[in-house]
């Protein structure tokens, strides 16, 4: 699985990778280097063409734009009853998701991506459980393969700020072998040729929106041990996503 992130680009690197036509975020995340479940993250949609909504104040949409917007990771269902109830749906697992009633609607027409620099996971050690960073070798960024819902608070006008609320879910699959030794789960990451396609709207056939993204191991990975201060979500700094030193275990495994 995929239950602790860190994505530190800003709004504006984040506009340039992703050739973003509209910034729909009212105020840019600062870096997040131990983002956990419920908390509010950076995704790049595309949302399609539509009239005008008055009553939203919502100008038409002539053609499909692609966003940069700000969610909650954790998805909600937009037919769920309520915004809170259950564990949060952090994680959608590919062989699985066409399938399931949270994520086969989404899968089809609300697909996104999830910026990223990298994931921890904890590696299992004997009796301890040692947190490892894994991201890319070349220190390039990682687009997780996500998919998003909006649900409206029935309890709200639409026009009021927090009537609706915009959530993501990760994708994932199984590891690839060297990676399987930290956990048996992995992020999926669509490639930089693939990003158009799996954003696109009109593409809504299940099966092949399932073929474009990777496993994040065919992106050149690597991982280390980090400190053990990122298994607590209140603690968020540089030294988090740095290799382990002073005051940690100096016999931690070198997975690869």
């Amino acid at each position: 699985m995929c239950g602790r992130y860190a994505s530190m680009r800003s709004a504006d690197d984040l506009l340039a990778e992703f050739d973003v036509d509209e910034l729909a975020v009212e105020e840019a995340l600062p870096p997040a280097y131990n983002i956990a479940p419920t908390d509010t993250v950076y995704a790049v949609l595309e949302r399609p063409a539509r009239p005008a909504v008055p009553e939203r104040d919502l100008p038409a949409r002539t053609v499909p734009a692609r966003q940069l917007r700000t969610v909650r990771w954790g998805l909600v269902p937009s037919w769920s009853p309520d915004a809170g109830s259950g564990p949060p749906m952090i994680n959608a697992r590919i062989e699985t998701v066409a399938e399931k009633p949270a994520f086969r609607t989404a899968i089809t027409r609300r697909r996104c991506l999830v910026p990223a620099d990298g994931y921890f996971e904890w590696y299992a050690d004997g009796t301890r459980k040692v947190p490892h960073f894994i991201r890319r070798e070349d220190g390039g960024l990682l687009a997780f393969a996500g998919l998003y819902e909006i649900w409206r608070d029935p309890r709200r006008r639409d026009d009021e700020d927090d009537a609706w609320l915009w959530s993501c879910t990760i994708v994932t699959t199984t590891a690839t072998d060297d990676l399987g030794h930290v956990h048996d789960r992995m992020p999926m990451v669509v490639p930089a040729a693939a990003r158009a396609l799996w954003l696109d709207t009109l593409m809504t056939d299940a099966d092949a929106a399932r073929r474009l993204p990777v496993p994040a191991g065919d992106q050149g990975l690597t991982a280390y041990a980090v400190s053990k201060d990122v298994g607590d979500v209140r603690n968020n700094a540089p030294y988090l996503v740095e290799p382990a030193v002073g005051g940690e275990p100096d016999d931690v495994p070198t997975l690869f």
